[in-house]
C-alpha cells in the first residue's frame, strides 16, 4: 500500500493517553505494591464482576487497535505488519497500566482486564482488517484525497474529535475550552498552608466569572459553531464540498450537546438546551460560516484564530450555575466516571490544539 499521511497517528496517540488517563485516575496515594507486580496474572476468575465491566473493558481498546492499524497501513506496512503491531501495542498498554496500577490503593490490577482488553483490541485489528480487505480503507483515501487539501491529517483528527469535547457539561451550547475555573482551584490546592495562601485567595477572587449577556451568550455559540466550521475551511477544498462540511458540523454540535445533556438529565430533556438564546446564536454561527465557505484555506485558519480566541474569551466569563455543577458531579463522581477523562480533557484543551494546528497552518509557505 502506499503510504499516506493519516489522521489516525494523532487520534491512536491521543486515544492511548487518554487510555492511560482512564487507567491511573486519580493518580493519588502512590505507594510500592507489597506483592510480586505479576502476582495479579495467576489469580482465579475474580468472584464480583459485571457484564457491564467486561464490555467496557473489551470496547475500550476497539479503537485502539483499529487505529493503530489503520495507521501502520497508512504508512505503507504490510497487513501482517500493520496487525502484528497493534496487536502488540494494544496487550503492551493494557498490561503495563495494570502493572502501575499496582502502585495505587484506589486501583486493582487484574488478569480479566488485561485478557479483555487485549481481545477488544485484537477485534479493533479485525475490524480494520475487514475494512482493508473490502477496499473501503483505499476508497476512505481516495475521497478524503477530493475533499481535503494535503497535510492535512491533523485538522481532520481535531474536526473528528470536537464531537466528543461536546459530551463533556459545558456551561453553555458549544463552550468548549473552560479550564479557567479548574485553573483557580489548582492555585488554590497548591498555595493552601502556604505563606502565599492569601495571594492565591485573591487570585481565586479576582478570576471570579461575572457572567455574560443574552447577547453575549449567544454570541459565544456562534463562536463555537464557527471556530470549527473555520478549521474545516483551512483544510477543505473551496467549493461545495465546504457547505457540506459546515452542515454536518452543525448537525453534529446539536446532536452531541443533545447527548449530553440526555446522559445528564434523561432523554426527554435532551434538546431543553435549545432556547431562544441557543437558536439565536446557532443561527448565527451558521451566517457567518455560509458567508466565509469560499475564503482561502490560509485566511480561513487566521479567522479560526480569531474566533477561537473570542470563544475562550467570553466562555471564561460564563459562570457555573446549580445544574451544571450538579453535571459536573454527576460526571466525576458517579455514573459517567468511565467517560470522564475523554470528554473532560478533550473539551477542555480542544480550543487550545486547534489554535496551535491554525498558527501553523497560517505560517505553513505551502498553503494558499
Amino acid at each position: 500500500m502506499v503510504r499516506h499521511p493519516s489522521s489516525a497517528v494523532p487520534l491512536a496517540w491521543l486515544y492511548a493517553a487518554l487510555i492511560v488517563y482512564a487507567s491511573l485516575y486519580p493518580f493519588e496515594g502512590w505507594r510500592w505494591p507489597e506483592l510480586s507486580a505479576l502476582a495479579f496474572l495467576a489469580l482465579p476468575w475474580p468472584r464480583y464482576w459485571t457484564t457491564f465491566d467486561l464490555v467496557a473493558n473489551l470496547l475500550g481498546y476497539l479503537p485502539l487497535g483499529f487505529l493503530v492499524f489503520t495507521a501502520q497501513m497508512r504508512a505503507g506496512r504490510s497487513a501482517m505488519h500493520a496487525c502484528t503491531f497493534a496487536l502488540l501495542i494494544g496487550c503492551g498498554l493494557s498490561l503495563s497500566m495494570e502493572l502501575t496500577q499496582n502502585c495505587l490503593p484506589s486501583r486493582v490490577s487484574s488478569n480479566v482486564d488485561v485478557a479483555f482488553n487485549s481481545a477488544g483490541a485484537a477485534m479493533g485489528v479485525g475490524v480494520g482488517l475487514l475494512l482493508y480487505g473490502a477496499g473501503l480503507l483505499e476508497r476512505w483515501q481516495r475521497w478524503r484525497s477530493r475533499w481535503f487539501a494535503e497535510r492535512s491529517a491533523g485538522g481532520v483528527a481535531l474536526l473528528l474529535l470536537w464531537p466528543a469535547g461536546l459530551l463533556f457539561p459545558t456551561p453553555l451550547p458549544l463552550g468548549v475550552g473552560q479550564v479557567l475555573s479548574r485553573l483557580r482551584e489548582a492555585v488554590v490546592r497548591v498555595l493552601m498552608d502556604t505563606p502565599a495562601a492569601g495571594w492565591g485567595s485573591a487570585f481565586a477572587g479576582q478570576t471570579v466569572a461575572p457572567g455574560l449577556a443574552p447577547v453575549g451568550e449567544s454570541l459565544a455559540i456562534a463562536l463555537g459553531l464557527l471556530a470549527p466550521c473555520l478549521l474545516a475551511f483551512s483544510v477543505c477544498r473551496t467549493g461545495w464540498r465546504r457547505g457540506a462540511l459546515m452542515v454536518l458540523i452543525g448537525a453534529c454540535g446539536v446532536a452531541a450537546t443533545a447527548l449530553s445533556t440526555a446522559l445528564n438529565f434523561g432523554p426527554q430533556h435532551a434538546m431543553a438546551w435549545f432556547t431562544p438564546t441557543a437558536a439565536a446564536g446557532l443561527s448565527m454561527g451558521g451566517v457567518l460560516s455560509l458567508l466565509l465557505v469560499w475564503v482561502p484555506r490560509r485566511a480561513a485558519a487566521a479567522l479560526g484564530l480569531m474566533a477561537l480566541t473570542a470563544l475562550i474569551s467570553l466562555v471564561a466569563q460564563m459562570p457555573a450555575d446549580a445544574y451544571f455543577a450538579q453535571s459536573l458531579q454527576a460526571w466525576e463522581q458517579g455514573r459517567f466516571i468511565r467517560f470522564h477523562g475523554a470528554a473532560q480533557w478533550v473539551g477542555w484543551f480542544w480550543p487550545y490544539a486547534t489554535m496551535a494546528y491554525l498558527l501553523g497552518r497560517v505560517a505553513a509557505r505551502d498553503v494558499p
